[in-house]
């Protein structure tokens, strides 16, 4: 497991690459499905952070996407501000 970067920035470039929830997560299905050593860090990563292996990576991408779109909102309320 050494071999992997963070889960979480693993999951990050998914979404970031695909910009869609659904393209990430059948992207990393399929990724998973020929790691067995990536398989085990995502499951043990859901056990540790209250997920299913099922849903887990979709809850992830869309709070991912939640927190992205609330920091552009921020952003524009500041420019609105001035």
């Amino acid at each position: 497991m050494d071999n992997y970067p963070e889960i979480t920035e693993y999951f990050n470039t998914l979404i970031e690459n695909s910009r869609s929830i659904d393209l990430a997560e059948a992207e990393f299905k399929r990724i998973i499905s020929d790691d067995p050593k990536l398989k085990e860090l995502y499951r043990d990563w859901c056990h540790e952070n209250g997920h299913s292996s099922r849903d887990g990576f979709r809850d992830y991408a869309e709070e991912y996407l939640d927190n992205t779109d609330e920091v552009w909102d921020t952003l524009n309320d500041y420019d609105e501000d001035e």
